[in-house]
């Protein structure tokens, strides 16, 4: 048993990382182009670790690297080599290391007695998020088929363990053929990794590319390796619904981090609409921890406050 496990069975809630491109855009940074956040660490890789530092230092139980979007392909369609595009994914644990030793040892021993010791997650982003065409809110693969899709995700996930990824973060999923890859993929190939997945949604009993939810848990939910299912990037709204279908579905623990309810256009790579401030992410997350929510947090357009409040606010 690793260690995501022993401390999934033991904590009442564990806290993730929050949002990482749109922080960088709050920051001032240009995310825009295809390796969206990821090209900060070809620039700037100190950036991503202030970032890491700043979610720990808000509470944050889960480092999530930065992997979303530092894929094989979209490095070397940016001009590296293979083995450069391989350092850089390995790279995105070597900061999240760093970044959980820096805060640990400043940390102290009563506040360390108080905390999980963070556990790092190898961030397996979407297929979409090499398409960069906002198909995270669609699932509109094209033609890519199973095999495909393991061939895209395989050398990221070795890479990502290899270098020390305690487990995964299979997030953003929009897509029921990419749920049965990864699945697949893990079960014949990584048998000793441990995982959480999240899809997208855009309406009620269906995940983003139309595959009700029923079909896409029969796919996971027997799966030893996925520890627990949820949603992400998903507006706010949804959240009661979709997590009181999925715990109908499903006797994992489930994981919340809805983006700020603000709507992505794929073609202007922008937020459009509002922020849903109905309910803030602590008193939301609240609601959704009495439904089986026991990984929680914020996705895009959520900032390190937010992290914050929650971790204050759950305590």
């Amino acid at each position: 048993m690793g260690r995501f496990k022993e401390v999934l069975a033991i904590k009442d809630y564990l806290i993730l990382h929050g949002a990482l491109g749109t922080e960088l855009e709050f920051l001032g940074y240009d995310v825009s182009g295809n390796l969206w956040s990821a090209k900060y660490l070809l620039s700037q890789p100190e950036v991503i670790k202030a970032i890491h530092e700043t979610y720990l230092q808000a509470g944050a139980d889960i480092l999530t690297t930065s992997s979303y979007q530092a894929t094989i392909p979209g490095l070397v369609e940016a001009g590296l080599t293979e083995e450069e595009a391989k350092a850089v994914i390995v790279q995105t644990v070597e900061l999240a290391l760093a970044a959980r030793e820096q805060v640990w040892s400043g940390l102290s021993v009563e506040n360390k007695a108080q905390r999980t010791y963070p556990l790092i997650s190898g961030c397996v982003g979407p297929y979409a998020a090499y398409l960069a065409n906002g198909s995270e809110y669609t699932g509109d693969y094209g033609t890519i088929n199973l095999e495909g899709l393991k061939n895209f995700h395989r050398p990221r996930i070795q890479l990502l363990l290899d270098a020390g990824a305690e487990l995964l973060c299979l997030e953003t999923i929009p897509n029921s053929l990419e749920v049965q890859a990864l699945v697949e993929l893990l079960a014949q190939e990584f048998p000793e990794a441990e995982a959480y997945m999240s899809f997208t949604a855009q309406e009620l009993g269906k995940i983003s590319d139309g595959t009700p939810l029923a079909a896409v848990i029969s796919l996971v939910k027997d799966s030893p390796q996925i520890l627990a299912l949820g949603f992400n990037c998903t507006a706010p709204s949804l959240f009661d619904g979709l997590l009181g279908e999925m715990a109908e579905l499903t006797d994992k623990p489930l994981v919340s981090y809805p983006n700020s309810g603000e709507v992505y256009d794929g073609l202007s790579q922008t937020w459009q609409s509002q922020a849903d401030h109905s309910h803030s992410l602590l008193d939301n997350t609240k609601k959704w921890r009495q439904l089986g929510s026991k990984i929680v947090g914020g996705c895009c357009r959520t900032r390190p406050a937010d992290i914050a409040s929650l971790a204050a606010g759950l305590k």
